[in-house]
């Protein structure tokens, strides 16, 4: 068979390969899910819930920036509002966990509305600042707010529960993190099929067409934020249960940054860029941890001298990422999938 024609043969089986090929490894992606805890250390299970946990609020982050254009630095105080919002919750009213983490989110969503309230008249740099300024209004009322959020020294609460179950190891809050990331994922991922979610596209697109088109740029600018904000409270309700101890140094400015940072990272506008950022980031600091202790028993000063590296490569895997590959790793990988599927017909 000539190049061509093979080429031509590949080229008219491509959809329905490429149905049957995702179906087959996102399957096997979910067998491998379920396995994991099976298999991992306790380690291993740490980063897995932390992954999870991140994988959500990433994903809330990257439908606000990524789809709709809007860029925020106030993921961390919306993550801290579903976590005291659960904290408070489980404290004084003894709901299952189902029940306090969609209050959380919803709690979220309200309070994300108010702070996208100006992304009507602000955008760019100036809603940057403003959805900055809101996170450290909202980390001075987690601090002082005493009387609800228990101050400086925060807030304990009782694992998560239902139906007489108690989810207090890290082996059981794995069952709930996880297939909660992974539906979250692809409810975000159906949003971007239905009007709503082409109006954010729009939007980022050219919001003044998208005006002229008759989108309600006030509306959709809203809902995106109130969206993104229930994601980012449900993954602060997640990780109030995974630590059982929310403080306000719990969500501090940096972790904005990391947010921002992961879906600049995996590709904007892309849920497998939203996931494979996420995870890329948070497993960072880790890979860093034991490159340093494997660095201490030649290097005795190797804590002192990693310990700041975080924030450079931080700020350096932006910046890299901005410059060579502004589509993240998700363009990486699709780069890499399409070279092995047209291997065989390269010349």
């Amino acid at each position: 068979m000539r190049i061509g024609d093979a080429k031509q043969s590949y080229e008219a089986d491509e959809a329905i390969w490429t149905s049957g090929t995702q179906k087959l490894w996102f399957g096997l992606f979910l067998l491998i899910l379920l396995l994991f805890p099976f298999l991992a250390d306790s380690y291993l299970l740490y980063l897995g819930c932390l992954v999870g946990i991140a994988v959500i609020s990433t994903t809330g982050l990257n439908i606000l920036t990524g789809f709709t254009g809007l860029i925020s630095l106030g993921q961390a105080g919306f993550m801290g509002v579903g976590a005291y919002t659960v904290a408070w919750l489980s404290l004084n009213t003894g709901l299952p966990f189902p029940v306090t983490l969609l209050l959380a989110g919803l709690m979220a969503a309200a309070v994300g509305i108010l702070v996208g309230l100006p992304s009507l008249r602000v955008k760019g740099l100036y809603l940057a600042i403003a959805t900055l300024a809101a996170s450290v209004f909202l980390h001075f009322i987690f601090a002082e707010w005493e009387s609800v959020t228990g101050g400086m020294g925060g807030l304990s609460l009782e694992p998560a529960h239902l139906f007489g179950w108690t989810f207090q190891s890290d082996f059981m809050m794995y069952f709930i993190i996880v297939p909660l990331a992974v539906l979250m994922v692809f409810a975000a991922r159906n949003v971007f099929r239905t009007r709503i979610g082409r109006a954010f596209i729009a939007i980022r697109d050219r919001d003044i067409s998208a005006e002229i088109l008759g989108i309600n740029l006030l509306r959709y600018k809203l809902m995106s934020f109130a969206l993104s904000s229930f994601y980012a409270g449900v993954a602060g309700g997640l990780f109030a249960y995974f630590f059982r101890v929310v403080t306000p140094e719990s969500f501090p400015l940096s972790m904005s940054i990391f947010y921002l940072a992961a879906v600049i990272v995996g590709g904007m506008g892309n849920l497998l860029g939203g996931i494979l950022g996420a995870a890329f980031m948070t497993l960072v600091p880790e890979a860093l941890k034991l490159l340093t202790a494997a660095l201490t028993p030649f290097y005795p000063d190797a804590p002192v001298f990693m310990s700041p590296m975080l924030e450079i490569i931080f700020g350096a895997l932006i910046v890299g990422f901005l410059i060579f590959e502004p589509h993240g790793l998700a363009e990486i990988w699709h780069r890499i999938r399409r070279f092995f599927r047209l291997w065989p017909f390269r010349n």
